[in-house]
Protein backbone atom coordinates (compact mmCIF):
# COMPACT_ATOMS: atom_id res chain seq x y z
CA UNK A 1 0.00 0.00 0.00
CA UNK A 2 3.24 2.52 0.64
CA UNK A 3 4.06 2.39 -3.09
CA UNK A 4 0.73 3.38 -4.15
CA UNK A 5 0.74 6.66 -2.23
CA UNK A 6 3.41 7.74 -3.72
CA UNK A 7 2.27 6.53 -7.36
CA UNK A 8 -0.99 7.99 -6.85
CA UNK A 9 -0.11 11.28 -5.52
CA UNK A 10 2.26 11.67 -8.79
CA UNK A 11 -0.85 11.07 -11.06
CA UNK A 12 -2.26 13.57 -9.00
CA UNK A 13 -0.17 16.00 -9.47
CA UNK A 14 0.28 15.31 -12.76
CA UNK A 15 -3.28 15.58 -13.40
CA UNK A 16 -3.32 18.88 -12.17
CA UNK A 17 -0.11 20.36 -14.26
CA UNK A 18 -1.96 19.22 -17.52
CA UNK A 19 -4.52 21.92 -17.82
CA UNK A 20 -2.32 24.26 -16.53
CA UNK A 21 0.78 23.73 -19.28
CA UNK A 22 -2.52 23.46 -21.51
CA UNK A 23 -3.33 26.70 -21.14
CA UNK A 24 -0.05 28.66 -21.34
CA UNK A 25 -0.02 29.75 -25.01
CA UNK A 26 3.16 28.40 -26.92
CA UNK A 27 5.92 30.12 -28.13
CA UNK A 28 6.49 29.22 -31.62
CA UNK A 29 9.39 26.61 -32.98
CA UNK A 30 11.14 26.96 -35.55
CA UNK A 31 10.22 24.13 -38.35
CA UNK A 32 12.71 21.18 -38.08
CA UNK A 33 13.64 21.13 -41.71
CA UNK A 34 13.95 24.58 -41.71
CA UNK A 35 17.16 24.27 -39.20
CA UNK A 36 17.93 20.99 -40.91
CA UNK A 37 18.17 22.66 -44.32
CA UNK A 38 20.13 25.69 -42.90
CA UNK A 39 22.46 22.90 -41.08
CA UNK A 40 22.96 20.73 -44.13
CA UNK A 41 23.87 24.09 -45.96
CA UNK A 42 26.45 25.15 -44.18
CA UNK A 43 27.88 21.43 -44.17
CA UNK A 44 28.21 21.35 -47.85
CA UNK A 45 29.88 24.63 -47.43
CA UNK A 46 32.70 23.92 -45.74
CA UNK A 47 32.56 20.24 -47.17
CA UNK A 48 33.06 21.93 -50.43
CA UNK A 49 35.55 23.67 -49.26
CA UNK A 50 37.87 21.01 -47.98
CA UNK A 51 37.52 19.03 -51.13
CA UNK A 52 39.30 22.50 -52.94
CA UNK A 53 41.88 21.92 -50.30
CA UNK A 54 42.11 18.40 -50.47
CA UNK A 55 42.71 18.73 -54.72
CA UNK A 56 44.95 21.61 -54.39
CA UNK A 57 46.49 19.63 -52.28
CA UNK A 58 46.82 16.11 -53.97
CA UNK A 59 45.47 16.61 -57.54
CA UNK A 60 48.34 17.39 -60.22
CA UNK A 61 48.41 20.78 -60.75
CA UNK A 62 48.40 22.14 -64.96
CA UNK A 63 51.80 22.12 -66.26
CA UNK A 64 52.26 26.22 -65.35
CA UNK A 65 51.50 25.32 -61.60
CA UNK A 66 54.20 21.99 -61.01
CA UNK A 67 55.88 22.23 -57.71
CA UNK A 68 59.24 22.97 -59.14
CA UNK A 69 60.99 23.44 -55.99
CA UNK A 70 59.93 20.39 -54.71
CA UNK A 71 60.81 18.72 -57.85
CA UNK A 72 64.54 20.31 -57.96
CA UNK A 73 64.67 18.79 -54.59
CA UNK A 74 63.28 15.36 -55.60
CA UNK A 75 65.92 14.71 -58.49
CA UNK A 76 68.50 16.17 -56.66
CA UNK A 77 70.75 13.56 -57.18
CA UNK A 78 69.88 13.16 -61.20
CA UNK A 79 70.75 17.28 -61.49
CA UNK A 80 73.80 17.26 -59.18
CA UNK A 81 72.57 19.63 -57.12
CA UNK A 82 75.60 20.45 -54.21
CA UNK A 83 74.89 21.07 -50.57
CA UNK A 84 74.55 24.87 -50.91
CA UNK A 85 72.09 24.04 -53.54
CA UNK A 86 69.74 22.03 -51.52
CA UNK A 87 70.03 24.10 -48.92
CA UNK A 88 69.44 27.12 -50.54
CA UNK A 89 66.13 25.54 -52.38
CA UNK A 90 64.52 23.81 -48.96
CA UNK A 91 65.04 27.06 -47.43
CA UNK A 92 63.02 28.65 -50.40
CA UNK A 93 60.33 26.27 -49.91
CA UNK A 94 60.15 26.43 -46.27
CA UNK A 95 59.91 30.49 -46.66
CA UNK A 96 57.49 30.57 -49.38
CA UNK A 97 54.86 27.91 -47.12
CA UNK A 98 55.57 29.69 -44.81
CA UNK A 99 54.53 33.07 -46.29
CA UNK A 100 51.56 30.68 -48.37
CA UNK A 101 49.45 30.01 -44.71
CA UNK A 102 49.70 33.31 -43.87
CA UNK A 103 48.71 34.90 -47.23
CA UNK A 104 45.90 31.80 -47.27
CA UNK A 105 44.49 32.71 -43.78
CA UNK A 106 43.91 36.35 -44.75
CA UNK A 107 42.21 35.32 -47.80
CA UNK A 108 39.79 32.75 -46.29
CA UNK A 109 38.90 35.69 -43.70
CA UNK A 110 38.10 37.96 -46.28
CA UNK A 111 35.67 34.94 -48.40
CA UNK A 112 34.00 35.04 -45.16
CA UNK A 113 33.63 38.71 -44.85
CA UNK A 114 32.45 38.53 -48.58
CA UNK A 115 29.86 35.89 -47.84
CA UNK A 116 28.98 37.84 -44.38
CA UNK A 117 27.92 41.00 -46.82
CA UNK A 118 26.55 38.90 -49.29
CA UNK A 119 23.85 37.65 -46.59
CA UNK A 120 22.41 40.92 -46.31
CA UNK A 121 19.14 42.10 -47.87
CA UNK A 122 19.36 44.13 -49.19
CA UNK A 123 23.16 44.26 -50.56
CA UNK A 124 25.04 47.04 -50.37
CA UNK A 125 27.15 46.91 -53.56
CA UNK A 126 29.66 49.36 -52.40
CA UNK A 127 31.27 47.36 -49.25
CA UNK A 128 30.34 43.86 -51.65
CA UNK A 129 32.90 45.36 -54.35
CA UNK A 130 35.79 47.01 -52.20
CA UNK A 131 35.75 43.14 -50.35
CA UNK A 132 35.60 41.38 -53.44
CA UNK A 133 38.59 43.69 -55.08
CA UNK A 134 40.23 42.66 -51.99
CA UNK A 135 39.82 38.95 -52.36
CA UNK A 136 40.83 38.92 -55.91
CA UNK A 137 44.10 41.36 -54.83
CA UNK A 138 45.00 38.55 -51.90
CA UNK A 139 44.57 35.65 -54.82
CA UNK A 140 46.90 37.32 -56.93
CA UNK A 141 49.14 38.14 -54.44
CA UNK A 142 49.62 34.44 -53.60
CA UNK A 143 49.93 33.56 -56.81
CA UNK A 144 52.47 35.97 -57.15
CA UNK A 145 54.22 34.78 -54.50
CA UNK A 146 54.55 31.28 -55.57
CA UNK A 147 56.36 32.65 -59.13
CA UNK A 148 59.13 34.75 -57.31
CA UNK A 149 59.78 31.73 -54.86
CA UNK A 150 59.90 29.52 -58.70
CA UNK A 151 61.76 31.99 -60.48
CA UNK A 152 63.84 32.03 -57.24
CA UNK A 153 64.53 28.88 -57.28
CA UNK A 154 65.30 28.58 -60.50
CA UNK A 155 68.06 30.71 -60.33
CA UNK A 156 69.75 28.54 -58.15
CA UNK A 157 70.25 26.25 -61.02
CA UNK A 158 73.53 26.52 -63.33
CA UNK A 159 72.42 26.40 -67.02
CA UNK A 160 73.32 22.43 -67.83
CA UNK A 161 70.87 21.58 -64.20
CA UNK A 162 68.32 23.97 -65.55
CA UNK A 163 68.33 21.84 -69.07
CA UNK A 164 68.67 18.48 -67.11
CA UNK A 165 65.29 19.73 -65.05
CA UNK A 166 63.41 20.50 -68.45
CA UNK A 167 64.28 16.68 -69.96
CA UNK A 168 63.23 14.79 -66.54
CA UNK A 169 59.89 16.79 -66.62
CA UNK A 170 59.37 15.87 -70.30
CA UNK A 171 59.24 12.16 -69.15
CA UNK A 172 56.41 10.62 -68.58
CA UNK A 173 58.23 8.54 -65.62
CA UNK A 174 58.09 11.78 -63.71
CA UNK A 175 54.74 12.57 -64.20
CA UNK A 176 54.37 14.99 -67.16
CA UNK A 177 52.86 13.96 -70.46
CA UNK A 178 55.68 14.01 -73.23
CA UNK A 179 54.07 16.48 -76.44
CA UNK A 180 53.56 13.53 -79.08
CA UNK A 181 56.27 12.84 -81.34
CA UNK A 182 56.52 15.29 -84.22
CA UNK A 183 54.41 17.56 -82.57
CA UNK A 184 55.75 21.09 -81.62
CA UNK A 185 55.72 22.66 -77.78
CA UNK A 186 52.34 25.15 -78.21
CA UNK A 187 53.73 28.34 -77.66
CA UNK A 188 52.26 28.42 -74.03
CA UNK A 189 54.40 24.73 -73.62
CA UNK A 190 57.13 26.39 -74.68
CA UNK A 191 57.03 29.30 -72.29
CA UNK A 192 56.54 27.23 -69.58
CA UNK A 193 59.39 24.90 -70.16
CA UNK A 194 61.75 27.74 -70.78
CA UNK A 195 63.44 28.34 -67.48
Amino acid sequence: MRTHIPFGLFLALLALATPAAALEPTAPIPAAHEELGRSLDELIGQLHDLGGRWREHFAPSPRGERPLITLMLRYKDELGLSADQVQSLERLRADFQREAIRRDADLRIAVMDLAALLEKDPVDLGPVEAKLREVERLRVDLRLARIRAIEQGKSQLTAEQRAKLRTLLAEPEHGWPRPRRGAALTPRADRLFSF
